[in-house]
């Protein structure tokens, strides 16, 4: 990846919706050059996918929780288990498993605190194999990118 790859990658990061001769334009490259670079770090796995960002509180889901899970234990059946249960939950939108006091952190956006307590009791601990739940409610927002600098 050079210099140019990572000016591409930053554009495309601002906005993948850019035309390859708007991008062309701004990297002073051809169409032709810029399509082919694209295509590569596509090919290479750099480039993921491309994803439409919404705007939470615009779709009443703007109640943020950070919902850290301890499992009762770490065999690899209630890890396997507790995983392939939580990602068919819609409210959950990130899941990390960690190393520290707890297992997993959660990442659960909904409309309030009302619909954070009905996921808490009509799904998330119906969940096997938890043992405790802690939640953190998030205040405010002092920075969310999905861009990485190159």
């Amino acid at each position: 990846m050079d210099t140019i790859d990572k000016k591409l990658l930053t554009l495309l990061q601002t906005d993948c919706k850019k035309t390859t001769k708007e991008l062309s334009l701004k990297l002073n490259l051809s169409v032709t050059a810029v399509y082919e670079r694209i295509k590569k770090l596509e090919r290479e796995g750099i480039i993921d996918k491309y994803v439409v960002l919404l705007n939470r509180n615009k779709i009443n889901k703007g109640f943020v929780v950070f919902c850290h899970i301890k499992l009762l234990q770490h065999s690899r059946d209630f890890l396997t288990t507790f995983e392939s249960q939580v990602v068919q939950l819609d409210e959950v939108l990130e899941c990390f498993h960690v190393s520290g006091d707890y297992d997993y952190i959660l990442k659960i956006c909904v409309n309030n605190m009302e619909e954070y307590r009905e996921f808490m009791v009509t799904k998330l601990t119906t969940l096997q194999h938890i043992g405790s739940t802690h939640s953190t409610f998030m205040i405010g927002e002092v920075k969310n990118t999905t861009a990485f600098q190159l």
